[in-house]
């Protein structure tokens, strides 16, 4: 959705033909005709307005008929809505700027051209300058002119963020516009597009519809396919994801050739999917858009997208992020946009920062970028990078200037987060670590992101009720898992000032603001992680390790896709195997057992060392699976190194019960086959996104779906299209499981089946998309079942097991937030997933599949399932994930 092109680009010129003689009454004519059909067919309009052009130029300049004057303005006016449409603007914006030139005799004409030049201005950076111009076209302009003054007017004020005043706009114009399809369409467009930022989605989707409608009827189909490519953005914001992504990729169809539209449809739909932090979806959609941007010449769209792409790249760890905003910083400035240079200059600091060793110089230049940001009423942004240039401060030695700049932010109007996180830090400075501690998890209990949107998803920050927390506030006994974060360290009236500062965000008044909620939102995303990452670096400093496992529990708990109450009632009383939860501050990782009336915090020395060695052993695996190699190519050397080396002595000690292992990952560690590690060999494990399903207590029998025979579970089987043994694989399923059934590998089929199957065995290929994780997919008869198909599941089997490759990888952008197939799964509700996270070969998942589901009928849970069934068949590379601890019927 881009509010500055559309709809009023192609204006529909009113004829005002005035007397004379029959042959310059045609030539105005066709000239009106040629803008008219800039719409419809813009090369015709082309030709067409040439040709009215070299006709009217052709007449003596003594000629008494004026008219042959008057076309000129309005075929200069063609052809620059003709090269608007074919995706010149500068072209454009030339030859309007010459029909004004030349029309000035006829002050009517002048004002047509100033009224196509509302927009033209507006999309080249200066939606300012497209106000002036409209005051001016206004003079001279009458009836239904006025009304698609209005609809011009709209996509300006978008820009400008203004969207009740569009709104205003548009709505006085609609009326009067009943017989112009394209002017009532374009309305309906901008109109839209308000609604959809003042967060009226149902009249948002009401009124682009319309404008297909009539777009369409009317054979405007570029004016259709603009309002098509907003529907993914409105469902977006709606928080309907999937709806967003069909709608997405049925617009992508619509508006190939048009590489410019498609680049602003992908930019709205990357801005949705950060407020809904799906960012390496986004960052994928971004890298795309600034290409076309730039091949288009949409200048103001352009610097938008970049700027937008270096905060994403930035959020993501990306490497990227420092040439993408100075890009942006650069364009910026060159178009004059001053508010939004220094949000530019913000993300090349702090990537600098991420990859250089600080200096007093680039402390300098964040103070100075703080005080930017403050003049331009960006303070949100300001005081996180205050935060920052105290902590850099720091770094650098520099304890009173960390002292000045922390006392700052407490006095301050920041955001409450903010404020603890440099209250915490002072406290820290102080040697007063358990204050600190104190201090930041006040900071948690806050409010931690601005109001989302409506129907936004709220998969961003968890609720921060301070009385949830399960933690006493006294005393620090951990064997009884009582250890204690002291609650009196916080600022006062923080309640007030969040109130106040929520919305806070920059203002530019030369460009579009559209994507101010996103940024603000995101800001608050990486503020609220920030302060998790210090609260558990403090844990550590602790050493206790119930404060250092409630801290992880609190940041993953933050990003959760639906996140709830974080409740730990302390250490379980019955043993019921072993707890490991792996945590990391920068690259220390520390590994927090618990076990019945045990919780102890190890170290496990680098995490980036044994991120590497989970790499060399998926590759080693999966070259093993495949048979590429003969040997197993270093897999037993690093499976050994993580369990000893890495972790500094066997993850699981010798002296830790037997029994059932859940292991709670960090990062790339998502993506280990842990049950390879030797000291978890033939142990029931399962992968856990957090520690509070474990703690808990085991998970509770529930009844079958199907009524009609309570004693079995209802399993349902699949088997997709390539593969030789799939067929094979689902009979030994259905084989295994008393009225199991199967179902055609059709995605319709396959989805319905996941709203009243207990179990769901699918045997197809799957493709894990590490950047775009929604994109993740399990191939099917009738094409693929897409990981964000999923998000709208009302309910999911309670045992999904996805007997397809690399279906297990997850992604974990930050801990607590594993996404791709198996994680969008089990977020939906499904309790535990079996998958791959390797390549498997067909007959080998046949194998370790016909001897998995007997014991899972006969009461196995699934981990102790698939450790005997692996043991047995001797196949590797498969892991369940969630609650490994389900029984599907009695033993």
């Amino acid at each position: 959705m881009d509010p500055g092109r559309a709809y009023g680009v192609r204006p529909w010129a009113s004829g005002h033909h005035g007397e004379g003689g029959e042959d310059a009454t045609t030539l105005v004519a066709r000239a009106e005709r040629a803008v008219w059909l800039s719409g419809t067919d813009p090369e015709l309009a082309e030709s067409e307005a040439r040709t009215v052009l070299a006709e009217a130029r052709a007449v003596p300049s003594g000629t008494p008929d004026p008219r042959h004057a008057e076309a000129v303005p309005v075929a200069l006016r063609a052809a620059a809505l003709a090269a608007r449409e074919l995706g010149d603007i500068d072209l454009a914006l030339e030859r309007l700027e010459q029909a004004v030139s030349e029309g000035a005799a006829f002050p009517s004409r002048v004002a047509q051209a100033r009224m196509s030049l509302v927009t033209v201005v507006a999309e080249l950076g200066d939606p300012e300058g497209g106000l002036r111009l409209a005051e001016l076209a206004e003079r001279d302009l009458t009836g239904a002119d006025l009304a698609r003054l209005d609809v011009q007017r709209s996509a300006a004020l978008i820009l400008l963020g203004r969207f009740g005043d569009a709104v205003r706009h548009c709505d006085r114009a609609l009326g009067m516009l009943d017989g112009d399809p394209r002017f009532h369409a374009g309305g309906l467009l901008n109109r839209g597009v308000a609604h959809t930022y003042l967060e009226d989605f149902d009249r948002a989707e009401a009124d682009l519809s319309a404008c297909v409608r009539i777009a369409g009827t009317a054979g405007l189909d570029h004016l259709a396919m603009l309002a098509e490519g907003n529907l993914p953005f409105v469902a977006a914001r709606r928080g309907d994801i999937p709806g967003a992504f069909e709608r997405y990729q049925a617009a992508e169809g619509t508006l190939f050739g048009y590489p410019e539209r498609l680049a602003v449809m992908r930019t709205d739909f990357a801005q949705a999917l950060v407020a809904a932090r799906r960012l390496g979806e986004a960052r994928t959609l971004l890298a795309r858009v600034v290409t076309d941007l730039a091949a288009s010449g949409a200048q103001a769209g352009l610097a938008d997208a970049w700027l937008l792409l270096a905060q994403v790249e930035l959020l993501t760890g990306a490497a990227d992020a420092r040439g993408s905003a100075e890009a942006a910083r650069s364009e910026l400035i060159r178009q004059g946009r001053t508010a939004r240079v220094p949000l530019a200059t913000e993300v090349v600091l702090r990537a600098r920062l991420a990859r250089e060793q600080p200096n007093r110089d680039l402390l300098d230049e964040l103070l100075a970028c703080v005080s930017d940001l403050e003049n331009g009423g960006c303070l949100s942004e300001a005081a996180a990078l205050r935060l920052t240039a105290a902590e850099t401060a720091l770094r650098l030695g520099e304890r009173r200037m960390a002292r000045a700049q922390l006392g700052i932010l407490i006095a301050s109007p920041a955001r409450t987060m903010i404020r603890q996180h440099a209250l915490a830090t002072r406290l820290h400075l102080d040697g007063d670590v358990r204050g600190a501690l104190a201090a930041a998890w006040s900071g948690l209990a806050a409010t931690l992101a601005p109001r989302p949107p409506m129907g936004d998803s709220p998969s961003a920050l968890g609720s921060m009720d301070a009385a949830s927390q399960g933690v006493t506030t006294q005393g620090s006994t951990t064997t009884q898992g009582s250890a204690t974060i002291q609650g009196s360290a916080t600022i006062q009236g923080s309640a007030d000032h969040d109130a106040g500062d929520c919305d806070t965000a920059c203002h530019d008044p030369s460009g579009p603001v559209g994507t101010s909620a996103v940024e603000a939102r995101a800001y608050a995303a990486r503020a609220a992680e920030d302060l998790a990452g210090f609260c558990v670096r403090l844990a550590l400093e602790t050493g206790d390790p119930w404060t250092v496992l409630t801290c992880s529990e609190r940041w993953r708990e933050l990003v959760r896709e639906t996140p709830g109450r974080l409740r730990l009632e302390g250490l379980p009383a019955e043993a019921r195997g072993t707890l490991v939860e792996l945590v990391r501050d920068g690259d220390r990782l520390a590994a927090v057992l618990v076990t019945a009336g045990r919780c102890v915090l190890r170290p496990c020395g680098s995490y980036s060392a044994a991120a590497e060695a989970t790499v060399r052993v998926r590759y080693a695996l999966r070259r093993r699976n495949l048979r590429d190699v003969q040997a197993e190519s270093g897999l037993e050397r690093d499976l050994a190194m993580l369990d000893h080396q890495l972790f500094d002595r066997p993850l699981i000690p010798a002296d830790v019960p037997g029994g059932p292992v859940v292991i709670v990952p960090t990062g790339t560690l998502h993506t280990l086959p842990w049950p390879l590690l030797p000291s978890l060999r033939g142990r029931p494990v399962s992968v856990a996104e957090n520690a509070s399903s474990w703690l808990a207590g085991p998970e509770p029998s529930s009844p079958p779906e199907s009524p009609e025979n309570p004693e079995n579970p209802v399993v349902v089987a699949v088997a997709g299209p390539g593969l030789e043994n799939a067929e094979a694989e689902v009979e030994a399923v259905v084989r295994s499981h008393p009225g199991a059934i199967r179902v055609n590998a059709a995605k319709a089929a396959v989805l319905d089946a996941l709203g009243h199957a207990d179990v769901l065995h699918v045997a197809a290929h799957g493709t894990f998309s590490p950047r775009s994780p929604l994109l993740s997919r399990i191939t099917l008869d009738d094409g693929p079942l897409m990981a964000y198909d999923l998000i709208r599941l009302g309910r999911a089997p309670r045992l999904v097991i996805l007997s397809a490759c690399d279906a297990g990888m997850a992604h974990a952008p930050v801990d607590g937030a594993v996404l791709g197939l198996a994680g969008t799964f089990l977020d939906r509700g499904a309790r535990c997933v079996i998958a791959g996270v390797v390549p498997v070969r067909d007959d080998e998942a046949l194998a370790l599949m016909t001897a998995l589901h007997p014991l899972l009928r006969d009461g196995r849970t699934p981990a102790e399932a698939l450790a005997l069934a692996s043991g047995a068949t001797g196949v590797a590379g498969f892991v369940c994930f969630g609650r490994g601890d389900l029984r599907l019927s009695a033993p």
